[in-house]
């Protein structure tokens, strides 16, 4: 088996004991995005697993999009960042 070289860190341990690595990270080509592949990205991006701009390069995302992740992440957690939930989290 061979691994890819990469800058940073494999895996790393989150404050709740789980093991988060760069092969749980979703796919670079998901379409469907629910609350906790959103939210596993926000985590490896806030514990030093991956570096925001590769996140954002990887996954296609806009640095406004990612920051309302990351804040509905840290505000209310991972069911703020479910579909069904934003009218309930949204601010005014």
């Amino acid at each position: 088996m061979y691994l890819k070289k990469v800058g940073g860190p494999r895996a790393i341990t989150l404050p709740d004991g789980t093991v988060l690595t760069r092969g749980d990270l979703p796919a670079p080509d998901t379409r469907r995005w629910v609350a906790s592949r959103k939210a596993m990205v926000v985590r490896a991006v806030i514990y030093g697993l991956l570096p925001l701009e590769e996140a954002l390069e990887t996954y296609a995302l806009s640095q406004e999009e990612f920051d309302l992740w990351r804040a509905a992440v840290e505000t209310h957690g991972e069911s703020a960042l479910k579909v069904t939930s934003l009218q309930k989290y949204r601010q005014l």
